[in-house]
């Protein structure tokens, strides 16, 4: 199973790991869910449509992390995945 994985658990950045999948899943882990979930999930979900990507797994454990930074490392998961 291909894997991708990017980032660090450091304040004010995520850790995202991506892995193929039968389906699009997505897993969030943030102490601030309740308050921006919905917009993690929205960026996660946007970037992988722009992508072109479907049916893979998702995993962001978030410490606080802007819009671009997911974004971002969400990018370079995919783009390491693709190398495997």
């Amino acid at each position: 199973m291909k894997k991708g994985v990017c980032g660090s658990l450091e304040s004010s950045d995520c850790l995202i790991t991506v892995e193929d999948a039968e389906k699009t899943e997505i897993l969030i882990e943030s102490s601030v869910y309740q308050f921006y979930g919905e917009q993690i999930r929205k960026v996660i979900e946007t970037t992988l449509a722009e992508a072109g990507r479907a049916n893979v797994r998702v995993s962001c454990v978030d410490r606080g992390a802007l819009d671009c930074t997911i974004r971002a490392r969400l990018l370079t998961a995919l783009s390491r995945m693709a190398e495997k």
